[in-house]
């Protein structure tokens, strides 16, 4: 069975879907192994270092990729590649199925097997391949650093002979993967850290990293199953809003990471609870690539608004792509390796296993997720 590994053609896209020592992986499970020249360039792995790993190295992109059985990448497929892949091919990437219809329409038309990275669930035993909290948690550790590099003051207390600077204070809203990185990063830089999330259950978790945990008496709350916030009704969000606002006004710096599972990010921070806050003060956005949870960020860009900052960068872990790079490398190797069949040197396709089910989109020629048909109604 052939594998195929194109470069990534977004132009602000630094991470590698396979490094060579993923490469070896899967090279030793029998695979035929073929690489786009140039794969690892951007992380300065050359082309003999896949080679020496099992990999053969191809010149002609168009031409390996309707040569493939599977094609790994980490963002989506172009649409003008998707006609030139091989009918029955499986194809494995974040492909953003929530809101990427006409890609999964015709992924489903071009009768490709496409497998959703970002919709493997969260269980135990595929907690390896789980790409989403790998990148999630890049994404907590980036956006710290970037308030740290942005702000007009320093993260920790010193006692100095010309006097006590009082350490910055941190306020994170969203408490999962990439919210409690974001926590234990300030903490390590001397913050002083507040965080929030709509599930109580967190709480032990935001004390565990030394950090306080707000509390906000919103009633009836939940996760899915997937570890995900549940979704907030109007008049929930309202007050959890009323009692953000009071945090806000007092914070120098907000992390935002409050995101639902195959929705729009919830708006939790408006423009007018960012004009309560202090000139000078900043907000990183890092659910800016589902809509982002503050009302006035934009997609990748950093604005002012009455001297606040709000930082929307898209990508957080694009930006330390060596670490986003290995970790999504080492998730979808092990994908593959999961479902390799020795014995049938073969990718086993089995739609009764339950990982299979939550992230296959579409097969021969149907979607065949039952999460995405009802989602697209």
């Amino acid at each position: 069975m052939r594998i195929f590994v194109p470069r990534e053609v977004h132009p602000s896209e630094r991470r590698v879907t396979l490094l060579p020592n993923g490469a070896a992986k899967l090279a030793r499970l029998g695979a035929e192994i073929e690489v786009e020249q140039g794969l690892g360039a951007a992380l300065h792995c050359n082309d003999s270092e896949y080679e020496s790993a099992g990999a053969k190295i191809s010149k002609d992109r168009i031409r390996s990729l309707a040569g493939a059985d599977i094609v790994l990448r980490v963002r989506k497929p172009p649409l003008d590649e998707i006609e030139c892949l091989k009918k029955g091919c499986i194809h494995a990437s974040f492909l953003d199925p929530f809101t990427e219809r006409e890609l999964v329409h015709r992924l489903a038309a071009a009768e490709v097997t496409a497998v959703s990275m970002e919709m493997i669930p969260r269980t135990a035993v595929a907690q390896k391949m789980d790409v989403l909290s790998s990148q999630a948690n890049l994404s907590g550790y980036v956006a710290v650093i970037i308030a740290a590099a942005r702000a007009n003051r320093i993260f920790p207390m010193l006692i100095t002979p010309g006097g006590t600077i009082k350490p910055l204070r941190v306020f994170v809203i969203g408490v999962g993967v990439a919210g409690l990185q974001a926590i234990a990063t300030a903490r390590r830089l001397g913050a002083a850290v507040e965080a929030f999330d709509t599930r109580p259950v967190v709480e032990e978790q935001v004390k565990s990293l030394g950090a306080k945990f707000v509390k906000v008496d919103l009633g009836e709350t939940g996760e899915t199953s997937g570890g995900y916030a549940s979704a907030l009704t109007p008049e929930q969000l309202q007050k959890q809003r009323e009692v953000m606002g009071q945090h806000l006004a007092q914070a120098d710096v907000v992390i935002t990471a409050a995101q639902v599972f195959g929705r729009k990010a919830p708006v939790i921070v408006t423009t007018e609870m960012v004009k309560q806050m202090r000139p000078g003060s900043m907000i990183v956005d890092t659910a800016i690539e589902t809509g982002g949870n503050v009302e006035c960020s934009q997609y990748d860009k950093e604005v002012e608004l009455d001297g606040v900052r709000i930082i929307g960068f898209a990508n957080l872990p694009g930006r330390v792509a060596a670490n986003a790079s290995e970790m999504y490398s080492n998730n979808i190797s092990a994908f593959v390796e999961h479902f390799w069949d020795k014995g049938a040197n073969g990718f086993r396709l089995d739609l009764t296993n339950d990982i299979l089910q939550g992230c296959v989109i579409t097969r021969a020629g149907k979607i065949c997720s039952e999460i995405i048909r009802n989602a697209y109604g």
